[in-house]
């Protein structure tokens, strides 16, 4: 029987396809001024910016997309459900309270980084043990997605203490990662689903 819902993994695959979409559209709408690789996301985002009607909208599905996955994902541990949605209603709140068009955003800046550590966090705390476990819910796995994602976080700290670092790329690179990944652990589910112990 399977126990993760067809729109768990609907709105797990929309996900990235959102994030990623809607940073690429608003990229070419600011045209050449708008430098990918050494400006955030947020900047897309921003009050007055050309693409504020494509970034905004597109954060605030991110959001959802997270809030029916966690939802949906009723194989993994309760703890990492719960990070996951958390990370929904992060980016929700990161849509709403956008930065101004000049100038940084405490409250902004806030809400994506507590986004950003539950999104890089409940890997590990949805991780289940057991041979029956699907495949991303497995510890070594969601183990390494943590890590991975700490890593890539971690970069983008580093960028955003340089001058002309290359901010914008560590934090498309987080995102991404951050995006993708309920999507894998929800195939996984699908494929193979918790209780099923047969191989193949």
């Amino acid at each position: 029987m399977r126990i993760v819902p067809w729109w768990a993994l609907l709105s797990s695959a929309c996900a990235p396809f959102l994030l990623i979409g809607g940073w690429s559209v608003a990229a070419l709408l600011e045209g050449s001024a708008y430098d990918p690789a050494t400006q955030t996301i947020s900047v897309l985002a921003a009050y007055g910016a050309s693409g504020y009607w494509v970034m905004t909208p597109a954060l605030f599905a991110l959001g959802v997309c997270h809030l029916l996955t966690a939802w949906g994902l009723r194989p993994a541990a309760f703890a990492g459900r719960v990070a996951l949605g958390g990370g929904g209603l992060a980016a929700l709140v990161v849509a709403l309270v956008p930065p101004p068009s000049s100038g940084g955003s405490l409250r902004h800046g806030s809400v994506a980084a507590v986004g950003f550590m539950l999104l890089a966090v409940w890997p590990v705390l949805a991780a289940v043990r057991g041979a029956a476990a699907p495949w991303g819910l497995r510890p070594g796995p969601s183990l390494a997605a943590t890590a991975l994602m700490g890593l890539a976080a971690l970069w983008f700290l580093i960028e955003m203490q340089q001058d002309d670092g290359a901010i914008g790329a560590a934090e498309r690179l987080v995102t991404a990662m951050q995006a993708l990944w309920p999507f894998v652990v929800v195939a996984s589910c699908v494929r193979r689903p918790y209780g099923d112990r047969s191989r193949g």
